[in-house]
């Protein structure tokens, strides 16, 4: 999985469990952790840290600003945040952290991969001549 793609699902993770009065305080300290570590990284940067504080009340609406964010300000690269992000994904999810769910490597070329859960996928390849056209006429 790319570090933006697992600090944001992190994110949106540590903020759901942190709501949930059933939640350890280990999910409330890491989220709070990974949170503090991606706001010094976006220190004196307003629009990214605007980003981070939105995007907890609304992940949809601020997860494009939240990312770039997190790309410009070199926190995807951050070895320190990534960990953080690993940590509150293996306490909110232990079996999905336990199947390497959140470990995705791509070797070589790849032509149409899909990454995630519950994804639909159409793909063609090859010569597409239109709708209705007759592979035999030839």
């Amino acid at each position: 999985m790319d570090p933006v793609t697992l600090i944001v699902g992190a994110l949106v993770a540590g903020a759901a469990g942190a709501l949930k009065d059933a939640a350890g305080e280990a999910v409330r300290s890491a989220y709070s952790a990974l949170r503090d570590l991606v706001r010094r990284k976006f220190g004196g940067r307003p629009a990214a840290e605007t980003a981070l504080e939105q995007h907890a009340a609304k992940p949809d609406v601020w997860e494009a600003p939240l990312r770039d964010a997190l790309t410009e300000t070199g926190a995807a690269e951050d070895r320190e945040i990534v960990g953080a992000a690993q940590r509150l994904m293996a306490l909110v999810d232990p079996e999905g952290t336990a199947a390497s769910k959140y470990v995705v490597n791509i070797g070589g070329q790849s032509i149409g991969a899909t990454i995630g859960d519950h994804n639909v996928v159409t793909q063609t390849y090859g010569n597409i001549r239109g709708a209705g056209a007759d592979p035999k006429a030839e």
